[in-house]
């Protein structure tokens, strides 16, 4: 059975948790403790060893980054527990972190913590992937993103990125440095996490980062400052044109 604690400052959501766990996970999961702040929770996650931590960002003393940060232990997963805060919604998704939105549905729940349940290991590059989230979330640092493969996490810098292709359920993510990332996530996705003044949708199946654009062909293609070529659609062409150039 998965040890987990719940950190939040309303007393009522720790209880919604707590509830929501006995109701449809009462095999899988035991709730062994609790905080309200970052003090306490950090207190809990040195007295009960979890292997899963229910966070909010926002707490009295602190965010639930800041919690991560110091704490000496982070062999655990987290799911993020977040009311509509744009900005904390989209720290969370660059770090490629998982999170529950207040007030809580059933669905988004159960989602949520089975994908904890099925994950073999707890999240071994979590310092990682919250100093990404923690640094835009603060804007000290809103120039990298997390992308996860089955064999690794990467951090990618936003300018290293030359374009992005779906296919599907899966994007192609093509690189400067690291070369072709390919990752399980929609195009939907990706154009969320990237700023769309810089990277634009030019084709139903490319997105390109239009700092690296030296011209458009007339055969319908952007050519890039590496020589690739990416497809303008002609659906796309004219906001193409209007947003690269």
């Amino acid at each position: 059975m998965i040890r987990a604690i719940v950190i939040d400052d309303e007393l009522q959501m720790r209880n919604e948790v707590k509830e929501r766990i006995r109701l449809f996970f009462p095999k899988e999961i035991a709730i062994v403790g609790e905080g309200s702040d970052v003090a306490s929770g950090l207190s809990a996650i040195a007295t009960f060893e979890p292997e899963l931590i229910f966070l909010d960002v926002q707490l009295g003393d602190g965010t639930g980054f800041d919690l991560i940060e110091q704490s000496p232990a982070k062999n655990f997963n987290v799911i993020f527990i977040t009311g509509f805060d744009t900005n904390a919604i989209k720290a969370i998704k660059v770090g490629a972190l998982d999170y529950i939105l207040k007030p809580i549905e059933d669905g988004e729940f159960k989602a949520a913590v089975q994908k904890a349940i099925e994950s073999k290991n707890k999240e071994q590059h979590l310092e990682m992937l919250v100093n990404v989230s923690q640094n835009h979330y603060q804007g000290i640092d809103q120039k990298r993103i997390i992308l996860k493969t089955p064999e690794a996490v990467f951090a990618i810098q936003e300018n290293d990125i030359l374009y992005c292709k779906s296919d599907g359920n899966y994007t192609t993510v093509y690189t400067q440095a690291q070369g072709a990332i390919l990752v399980s996530t929609h195009m939907k996705k990706m154009e969320e996490l990237l700023p769309p003044n810089v990277f634009i949708r030019c084709h139903q199946s490319y997105m390109v980062n239009k700092l690296h654009v030296v011209k458009y062909s007339k055969r319908g293609f952007l050519l890039l400052d590496t020589s690739d070529e990416v497809p303008v659609s002609a659906r796309r062409k004219e906001f193409t044109m209007k947003n690269v150039f």
